[in-house]
């Protein structure tokens, strides 16, 4: 696929590089908070801090990149991200850092990922044909899932020879390699069909039209419900809870590396199999793989070695690329091209952007109740709602591909699907 389609190509290699910079960061920045001094309700505060901004400027990006070229709303969002990950290197590496600067870092950091995200999103479509869209997303999400298994065995050694500053560094050169592809991209503009059915007018006139698309049909509502919990509950246990017991029972950040690399083989095999994948109805399946990978705090919180927890962290890793490799296509191929990233929006805003209330609380209620004993919680709060999900007709029911729509919202007409199971 990549030697057919060289724009995707760009942007596939750019994005290689740059995600598994990212997996670093994620080891590297809860550590970079407890080597300044940050306790466990800090780290959650430095985690907010980058999710934040989702809030605030997601609805925003969505528009923007309806009206305006998606790459290069990328290509300036790598280049914020570069500025502020080799700021933030600097500063632990002088030995100045503070938690305070951690924070104000990552609101920015998280600002620019609030412009990047929804334009990445609408981004696959002007790349790719439609024929091709499981298959591009399929490889994004490998490139995600790979970053899980190489960036922890990169960070491990990163930060344990150069400290989270020197882990950080490497983070920021990864953007500065992204946004050299990216520079060099040459997507197709919009059809003209997309074009004409583009709103004008206003910011919020624009933004009251995304919105419209969500909430005419019930598999998006419903399915960003599911989505939003599992930021809220289930992610939390990742990205605070779980550093905080690996410091404390798994030998830092060796142990919790081990973790995460577990999770990244599974998704891996979620990839793949996403890649082949052949169902009339991929929603459905889409909705139990989450339910599946909301297991993940109870894993975590199970007190199992090391080596098990991995094991099942990566039964996890299959639901969850499974899912959003399944998700991102739905909205590709059944949201009219005009309005994808202002939807895609709304999903950052009800999932990442709502995420900061579960990091902010996950410390403050385990020192309360205890690492465990929250991370139990979780789960009995999370499961059962991904499973609702199955319950709804829309999701159950969505087809594969495009079809003649009627009303714009969750009526639809499919001709048979030709190997489909």
């Amino acid at each position: 696929m990549l030697r057919d389609e060289p724009q995707f190509a760009r942007l596939f290699i750019g994005q290689s590089l740059s995600v598994v910079g990212d997996r670093v960061s994620f080891i590297a920045v809860p550590f970079a908070v407890l080597s300044v001094g940050g306790s466990a309700s800090d780290v959650g505060l430095v985690a907010a801090a980058s999710l934040v901004p989702m809030l605030l400027f997601s609805l925003v990006g969505g528009v923007w990149a309806d009206r305006f070229p998606r790459h290069r709303i990328m290509l300036v969002s790598d280049l914020v991200r570069f500025a502020v990950q080799g700021l933030a290197a600097v500063l632990l590496l002088t030995g100045v850092a503070e938690v305070r600067h951690l924070v104000l870092l990552m609101i920015v950091f998280g600002t620019a990922d609030a412009f990047f995200m929804p334009a990445a999103t609408g981004l696959v479509p002007l790349l790719v044909g439609a024929d091709r869209l499981r298959a591009a997303n399929a490889l994004r999400g490998f490139v995600q899932s790979a970053g899980l298994v190489v960036g922890p065995a990169v960070a491990g050694i990163l930060v344990a020879v150069a400290g989270p500053g020197g882990a950080l560094a490497v983070d920021a050169l990864t953007f500065a390699v992204s946004a050299a592809f990216l520079a060099r991209l040459t997507p197709r503009g919009m059809t003209p069909e997309a074009t004409q059915a583009a709103p004008g007018g206003t910011f919020f006139k624009e933004l009251r039209a995304g919105w419209t698309q969500v909430r005419s049909r019930t598999w998006v509502w419903s399915g960003l419900a599911a989505i939003s919990v599992y930021h809220v509950v289930v992610l939390p246990s990742v990205f605070v809870l779980g550093p905080v017991l690996a410091e404390r029972d798994w030998d830092g950040a060796a142990g919790w590396s081990i973790v995460t690399a577990g999770f990244g083989i599974g998704s891996i095999v979620g990839d793949v199999c996403a890649y082949r994948l052949k169902v009339r109805h991929p929603m459905a399946l889409a909705a139990a793989a989450l339910a599946v990978g909301s297991c993940q705090a109870v894993i975590i919180g199970s007190g199992a070695p090391v080596a098990v927890i991995a094991v099942l962290e990566a039964v996890t890793g299959v639901g969850v690329s499974l899912f959003f490799v399944i998700w991102e296509t739905a909205l590709q191929t059944h949201i009219p091209e005009a309005a994808l990233s202002r939807v895609s929006s709304y999903d950052y805003l009800l999932s990442t952007g709502l995420m900061p209330l579960g990091l902010a609380l996950a410390g403050p209620v385990s020192d309360s109740l205890g690492v465990r004993p929250t991370l139990y919680a979780m789960t009995v709060i999370a499961v059962p709602a991904m499973l609702a999900l199955l319950f709804v007709p829309a999701v159950r029911r969505l087809p594969a591909h495009a079809s003649a729509t009627t009303g714009g919202g969750d009526s639809v007409r499919t001709a048979p699907e030709v190997g489909a199971v």
